[in-house]
């Protein structure tokens, strides 16, 4: 028998209404008010012929996968990056790490939180077994969960830091068989939606 590839089609939720301030753990709630990027996202789903899908549990993503007319199960490993005491606060009062070279910003914690690359280790097995359950599968989650699958992908994760992640924008990966990804397209989104 011959075994394919399983397709993992990762959406970022629909943008965050976070107020201006960080919101990783921070759940705050989604702007559905897009209309055309949620039918672009709804037929770009259909299209890639997704079977099932899950969700990280965050309101914003749960209530992106409704918007597109989906009610998955939610799996807490997919959560964004816990960024500790720097939740909530504003993003112009963050504070500069000046310039860090990507092996040094992955491993950066911020205070009571999770640097990128224990975020990545907490979403590559998530995502493997996801795969492990074949076909073609919508994964609703976070610009981090993004990055963290790509870096699983690459087998690296710095170099996952430096790709863009818009908002209702989906990433495609392949999981092969007998190990191994490819990635098949990156933040591929509505050319009218918002940032």
């Amino acid at each position: 028998m011959r075994m394919t590839a399983a397709r993992l089609m990762v959406i970022r939720h629909a943008p965050a209404l976070h107020g201006g301030r960080m919101a990783g753990r921070r759940d705050v709630a989604a702007d559905l008010s897009d209309a055309m990027a949620l039918g672009w996202a709804r037929a770009a789903l259909a299209h890639a012929g997704v079977e099932r899908a899950v969700s990280s549990p965050a309101r914003r993503c749960v209530a992106t996968a409704a918007a597109l007319g989906w009610t998955p199960p939610t799996d807490a490993r997919l959560w964004e990056q816990d960024f500790g005491a720097w939740e909530g606060v504003a993003f112009a009062e963050l504070p500069d790490l000046g310039p860090l070279e990507a092996v040094a910003l992955a491993a950066h914690r911020p205070p009571g939180g999770e640097s990128f690359a224990e975020l990545c280790h907490r979403v590559a097995p998530a995502l493997n077994d996801i795969a492990a359950q074949g076909g073609c599968v919508a994964v609703f989650a976070h610009a981090g969960v993004v990055r963290a699958a790509l870096a699983l992908a690459l087998g690296a994760v710095p170099p996952a830091l430096a790709f863009e992640v818009a908002p209702l924008s989906l990433t495609e990966l392949r999981a092969l068989p007998g190990g191994g990804w490819s990635i098949a397209r990156v933040n591929h989104h509505h050319a009218g939606g918002g940032a």
